[in-house]
C-alpha cells in the first residue's frame, strides 16, 4: 500500500448544486462537494465565502440539487464563476428556474433530485466561511425518474461525483446490490 498523507478524499463526493436567491429575488447557483448526510432530516456542507453565502444571511433558505452528466459543464460553470461578477451567471447555464414550492429558493428544472432546505445552524463560522447544517424541508424528483414503485430512480438519473483525486467528474448508476439484504447471505 502506498501513502499519501492527509487528503479530503472521502469518496464518493456529491456533485452538489445549492440555488439561493439575493435581495432583489435574482437566482444564483453554486457548485459543492464537501456535503453529507447530518442526521434523518439534515445534511451538512462544507461553505468557504460565496455570493450564495451572503444570500443564506438574508434568506436562510436553500435547494440543493445534484448534478448530472447531462448538466456536467453547467454544474461545473456555476463552480468557477462568482455571482457577485457575472451578472448574466444563471443565464448562461441555460437552466430553467423556477421557485421551490415549499422554501423562498430556486429549483433548476434540468436537475433531476432537489432537497428545499432552511438553515439549521452555521457552525464555526467566520471570514472565510462556515460549516451549514440544513433541515430538509422537502425532496423534489422529477416525475421521468421516478422507478415503479413511485420512489425516485437513481440509478437512472446519471448522478455524478466528484474525484477529488484526479478531478475528474464520474457518473453513477449500476445498481450491484440490495443494502440490508445482500449481507445477511452471511449470517
Amino acid at each position: 500500500m502506498k501513502n499519501f498523507g492527509s487528503k479530503p478524499w472521502m469518496l464518493p463526493q456529491p456533485v452538489l448544486i445549492i440555488g439561493t436567491y439575493n435581495n432583489e429575488g435574482k437566482a444564483n447557483a453554486m457548485n459543492a462537494a464537501w456535503g453529507g448526510t447530518w442526521d434523518m432530516h439534515e445534511i451538512i456542507i462544507s461553505l468557504s465565502k460565496h455570493q450564495t453565502t451572503d444570500n443564506l444571511a438574508l434568506n436562510g433558505e436553500l435547494t440543493v440539487a445534484f448534478a448530472t452528466t447531462e448538466t456536467l459543464v453547467a454544474a461545473d460553470y456555476v463552480g468557477l464563476v462568482s455571482g457577485r461578477n457575472t451578472p448574466d451567471k444563471m443565464e448562461r447555464t441555460g437552466w430553467t428556474i423556477e421557485k421551490a414550492p415549499n422554501v423562498n429558493a430556486p429549483l433548476f428544472k434540468e436537475l433531476p433530485l432537489t432537497m428545499e432546505c432552511r438553515v439549521k445552524q452555521k457552525i464555526d463560522e467566520s471570514e472565510t466561511g462556515y460549516y451549514l447544517v440544513a433541515e430538509v424541508v422537502n425532496v423534489v424528483c422529477d416525475e421521468k425518474y421516478l422507478a415503479d414503485d413511485g420512489q425516485p430512480d437513481v440509478a437512472a438519473m446519471n448522478i455524478i461525483t466528484y474525484d477529488p483525486v484526479h478531478h475528474h467528474y464520474i457518473e453513477l448508476g449500476k445498481v450491484v446490490g440490495k443494502a440490508f439484504a445482500d449481507g445477511k447471505k452471511l449470517k
